[in-house]
């Protein structure tokens, strides 16, 4: 059956685009004359060529990033409460300032506009709204709370956020300095310590060990670093289809949570993370079994995955979230322990927020602790690296100055 683009006014003057499933041009009028909707313009197009525009438009589009996501969800649900569906994604379309923002909204809108829900509107852009975001608009739809539940999406968004803003600022300085050491100690070993040692190649003088292992590294870097950068570079790439095997990936991200301050980082953050998830499902009315599902096909290292859908198995048989949590044994006692207190007093929503509450206060306090003592240990290898170096260079000198008194 063909499909019509249209262009129509509605009972109040608005416009409305679109597109309508009809057997032609005359039952396409009467489906948008049923929908109280006068067309403007009605364009039928080749199911070929249809198919091409709309996979040049996919392609051309641009998925919601984090924070745009976050922010479409807070303007959703504020105008949620105050006008129809329609006319709030409408307002949210006119009012975004980048393209590709625009575009995923219209093409929501527009599935709106053809009848569909607004879950199924939005399943439309895939890539923009994850299934577990889809699941609880679709909740809030069934039980009549849409506002409430998106205003709690738009809450969990901004946390996510704001944990992922803490980790990066955290980790911004200390990237920067190590970078700027390693680059200091490249451009002495390869351009400065060459030129010294032009300098000593005169003397019939042997050299002191430590400026002969100096100039050794500093030859080795000058000749052979662009090979050893391609090694670098060819191993990297094999790293990288290794990781696509499920049996080295696994061994790999086992060994990630065995690591002394970053496996503690991340089972906190994904402890965190699912402690913060389950408390807005709960509160919305989300089948816990679902929702537990969908996040844990979000979750990288493949342990904490493995984890978590065998929690989904357990529950799934009749077992207690907080037994299954105990059972996976790669979260934090308090989780387990809040989770059950949670179950036996009816409250497991509040339960489940304070305990992310505490798990990302014990990541901030962990991550400033640690960075703390990273950034002064960075600048101390700097320091180290670069003093041997210098003297490197300053014990011939001494030594001929030695020479010369004698």
């Amino acid at each position: 059956m063909p499909s019509f683009d249209y262009v129509a006014l509605d009972s109040a003057g608005r416009e409305r685009r679109g597109s309508v499933t009809a057997p032609n041009e005359a039952g396409a009028r009467a489906s948008l004359s049923r929908r109280k909707l006068l067309p403007v313009r009605l364009a039928a197009a080749s199911g070929a060529a249809e198919a091409g525009d709309r996979s040049i438009m996919l392609a051309r589009r641009r998925s919601l990033s984090a924070k745009q996501l976050s922010l479409f969800t807070r303007q959703l649900s504020t105008l949620s409460m105050v006008s129809p569906l329609e006319e709030a994604l409408r307002t949210i379309s006119v009012q975004a300032d980048q393209p590709e923002v625009r575009q995923v909204v219209d093409h929501v809108h527009g599935g709106l506009l053809e009848g569909r829900r607004l879950a199924d509107a939005m399943g439309r852009e895939r890539k923009s709204f994850p299934p577990l975001y889809r699941a609880m608009v679709a909740a809030g739809e069934s039980s009549g709370a849409l506002p409430a539940i998106l205003e709690r999406l738009a809450d969990l968004l901004e946390r996510q956020a704001q944990v992922r803003g803490k980790l990066l600022t955290a980790l911004a300085y200390p990237a920067m300095l190590a970078l700027t050491a390693i680059s200091v100690v490249i451009g002495l070993m390869v351009f400065v310590v060459p030129k010294v040692v032009e300098q000593f190649e005169s003397l019939n003088q042997t050299l002191p060990l430590l400026t002969r292992i100096v100039i050794a590294l500093s030859a080795a870097m000058a000749n052979y670093g662009l090979f050893v950068l391609l090694l670098l570079v060819i191993g990297g790439v094999v790293f990288v289809r290794a990781l696509q095997e499920p049996g080295f990936r696994l061994r790999f991200d086992q060994a990630l949570l065995e690591l002394p301050f970053i496996g503690r980082l991340l089972r906190d953050l994904h402890a965190a993370r699912l402690a913060r998830t389950l408390a807005t499902m709960v509160s919305s009315g989300l089948p816990i079994i679902e929702g537990l599902a969908i996040t844990a096909r979000t979750v990288h290292n493949r342990v904490l995955r493995q984890a978590s859908e065998d929690m989904v198995e357990s529950i799934r048989a009749g077992g207690s979230l907080s037994a299954a949590l105990r059972r996976a044994g790669v979260f934090p006692p308090l989780l387990v322990y809040m989770t059950a207190s949670g179950e036996q007093s009816g409250r497991l929503d509040i339960m489940l927020a304070r305990a992310a509450d505490y798990l990302e206060r014990e990541f901030d306090n962990f991550t400033a602790a640690a960075l703390s003592l990273l950034e002064p240990a960075i600048i101390i290898v700097m320091g180290g690296i670069v003093l041997l170096i210098v003297l490197s260079i300053l014990l011939p000198i001494l030594q001929l100055d030695t020479l010369a008194t004698a």
